[in-house]
């Protein structure tokens, strides 16, 4: 006897349902988690913060202070792309995807970088500051996790920074910004200073690790002191993009998310961020409480 309408309807919505969910346990089911550890090809010692991803397409990562990585990704998408392993004074390691099979070891190989040019600066260099260096009204925030995002615990390598106009040349004594928001008990950060190509950042112009950390869910002025790195930046760069690199962090509690540097709404400047290492750079209308002291002339 064939069942009433009615009982057919129910029939068919269960059997849509289950496949619903079938398809969404077998979508889920396709994420692999790739581990493993960077090293020094030469010294086998580990390599910490090395950044790592495929080229603009959203997935990337850093290494943590034991050369230790995790990288999620759905490989039926990725498959034939390429994972890219960058660090100052290596050489590039690119690794396809069909390669990884479990947990990997990949070796760098050690490059020797030319030494910057030691340059005198002229008579009586004057001290400048390059950047916005007031917080204005500290109403708006650029926040380096939002809203809507879970959680940072596989964001690392996220970067934001600001171009800056070189217009003499200039040694670099700091990096400033203003802190406006902090659930953190540690955060590590790189400095990157950037080519900028047709409104772009591309190259790095600084080949130094520079490496910071802010204790104790700091809020206010945080300055990081760059005279030991001897940068000099010269007029001919014209314009550079300096950016802060998140690439390790240790929250006060479980729901720790937020972190902020004080900003406003600019028609002139313009601030950069990526989410992740390798990933596209998106380009916005502030001027961030950031800015460099320099002695320059």
């Amino acid at each position: 006897m064939n069942p009433p309408i009615k009982n057919l309807k129910k029939i068919c919505l269960y059997v849509l349902v289950s496949l619903s969910m079938l398809l969404y346990v077998d979508a889920k089911g396709q994420e692999t988690i790739l581990t493993g550890t960077v090293i020094d090809a030469e010294t086998l010692e580990i390599l910490p913060y090395v950044n790592i991803g495929i080229k603009k397409k959203g997935i990337g990562t850093v290494s943590d202070v034991k050369g230790k990585f995790k990288l999620k990704l759905d490989p039926s998408q990725y498959q034939n792309d390429t994972l890219i392993f960058s660090h100052i004074g290596f050489e590039t390691q690119k690794v396809p995807l069909k390669e990884f099979d479990g947990l990997v070891e990949i070796r760098m190989r050690s490059v020797i970088n030319d030494l910057q040019e030691v340059v005198v600066l002229g008579k009586a260099p004057k001290e400048k500051k390059i950047g916005r260096h007031s917080k204005g009204l500290g109403l708006t925030h650029a926040n380096f996790y939002t809203y809507y995002e879970k959680g940072v615990d596989d964001r690392l390598s996220k970067e934001k920074g600001m171009k800056f106009r070189i217009k003499k040349n200039c040694f670099l004594k700091s990096l400033n910004f203003n802190v406006s928001s902090n659930e953190f008990e540690s955060l590590k950060f790189r400095i990157n200073f950037y080519k900028l190509e047709d409104g772009i950042p591309t190259e790095l112009i600084v080949k130094k690790n520079i490496i910071f950390e802010i204790n104790n869910a700091f809020l206010g002025w945080f300055s990081v002191d760059l005279q030991p790195y001897e940068i000099y930046l010269e007029k001919e760069l014209e314009d550079v993009v300096v950016s802060i690199q998140w690439v390790e962090s240790v929250k006060l509690n479980e729901k720790s998310k937020y972190f902020s540097l004080s900003t406003a709404t600019s028609a002139t400047e313009k601030a950069y961020s990526r989410d992740k290492a390798m990933d596209s750079w998106t380009s916005h209308g502030q001027s961030m409480s950031f800015y460099l002291d320099a002695l320059c002339n």
